[in-house]
């Protein structure tokens, strides 16, 4: 078996762990109407995704 020979250091450790911090949220502006929304995803206000209306909005 593979068997580490000298314990990891905490230094080592956390610059390994350096890339696992939780990243904000990005929105962006829907062209259509202005509310922000996830990238790739359909507006939930006005219903459109690339330029198109895919859905037709509540209300």
């Amino acid at each position: 078996m593979a068997v580490p020979k000298r314990k990891t250091s905490p230094s080592k450790r956390n610059m390994r762990r350096s890339h696992h911090a939780l990243q904000p949220a990005a929105f962006q502006e829907c062209p259509n109407c202005g509310e922000l929304k996830l990238p790739h995803n359909l507006c939930s206000a006005c219903g459109h995704y690339n330029g198109r209306e895919i859905v037709q909005p509540e209300g």
